[in-house]
């Protein structure tokens, strides 16, 4: 599969954008766990063409993520291209273009899954971004606003006709978020629609490797992108990859393997970010690693509430010293917790 001329292995595996997640720590660790292509949490083009701290910021890519996107969100095609603009200059390998963010503050603008509502500006928009910037653009968007406007198949012919070199497609509407089953075989409609010549790249529910295989069979997608199903267990790469080349599903990791990921994890973030916003931003990444742990509750509640960082190795040694090699398979299934 190729993107613009960016070659990559056959049946890629994307990490999903998320906003306050997919920072340079945790995109390093899905990078070590066998994630193919990543994006950059998406940024504000307002924020980024006003030199915004938090905008620029997430600009910030390193050589061991490549390739990498920098996925953008806006509602004014000047903005957004000024923004591609100043995107490019980060070196990134790929711009995306966010059609697809439910988020109520961000859609009811018309940004993200908003510009499902306003086609035609979606398309001047993409327009004008492919034309500015010397890169691949990609986009991402979703089936449609609503039940009554899943015009995927027409929405990704006419994106294709923009220029863009590859689309991502989450498999539900904005008015369902994130409820409810993720509905694939629109995204296998565009993949085989004959007039579509692009990449096309799945997304949704995709929590294990035999999910990720089905849809690999079953709607032929190019590639396949992850999201929720990563915070916590950014193994899924490297199970996936492993059962998509052998048939073969290996072990969940140990305790003990678990928490050298959470400390190195930790470790990351800390390089990344002052103290006290590394330690917030990872409490959800802490409490998901030992998520399915038996009697679990008063430790979670002690890793959710830890202010400083040895106090948080602490705990996570504890971790280790009580539960050790066990693996959450041997009491639950092990992407069902």
């Amino acid at each position: 599969m190729t993107i613009g001329g960016i070659s990559l292995v056959e049946h890629p595996l994307f990490l999903a954008p998320m906003e306050d997640i997919t920072d340079p720590s945790f995109r390093m660790i899905c990078k070590m766990h066998g994630a193919d292509v990543m994006y950059t949490e998406f940024i504000s083009s307002d924020g980024l063409i006003r030199d915004g701290e938090k905008s620029v910021r997430k600009l910030d890519i390193y050589d061991f993520e490549r390739p990498i996107g920098i996925q953008l969100y806006g509602h004014l095609t000047e903005a957004m291209t000024e923004a591609a603009l100043i995107a490019e200059e980060a070196k990134p390998e790929l711009i995306d273009i966010n059609f697809g963010c439910p988020v109520k503050k961000i859609a009811n603008r018309g940004a993200g899954a908003g510009m499902l509502r306003n086609i035609p500006l979606m398309m001047e928009m993409t327009e004008a971004i492919v034309k500015a910037v010397k890169l691949p653009v990609t986009v991402k968007t979703r089936l449609g606003w609503d039940d009554d406007s899943k015009n995927i198949v027409e929405v990704a012919e006419r994106l294709q006709d923009t220029g863009i070199k590859a689309l991502t497609i989450h498999g539900r509407t904005r008015s369902q978020f994130y409820k409810g089953a993720a509905d694939w075989t629109l995204i296998g409609a565009v993949k085989n629609n004959q007039r579509m010549k692009i990449p096309i790249i799945g997304n949704g529910d995709i929590d294990c490797p035999e999910k990720a295989k089905e849809m690999f069979d079953r709607y032929g997608v190019d590639g396949i992108m992850i999201g929720r199903a990563t915070v916590g267990r950014p193994w899924i790469f490297r199970d996936t990859r492993h059962f998509l080349n052998t048939g073969e599903l290996l072990p969940e990791p140990s305790v003990n393997e678990k928490a050298d990921i959470a400390l190195l994890h930790l470790e990351k973030s800390l390089e990344y970010k002052e103290g006290k916003r590394a330690i917030y931003e990872m409490r959800r990444h802490l409490s998901n690693y030992f998520k399915g742990l038996p009697h679990f509750k008063e430790t979670r509640l002690r890793l959710l509430t830890a202010v400083d960082v040895p106090e948080i190795k602490i705990i996570i040694e504890e971790i280790k010293q009580k539960w050790g090699d066990f693996r959450t398979e041997d009491k639950t299934s092990v992407y069902g917790i």
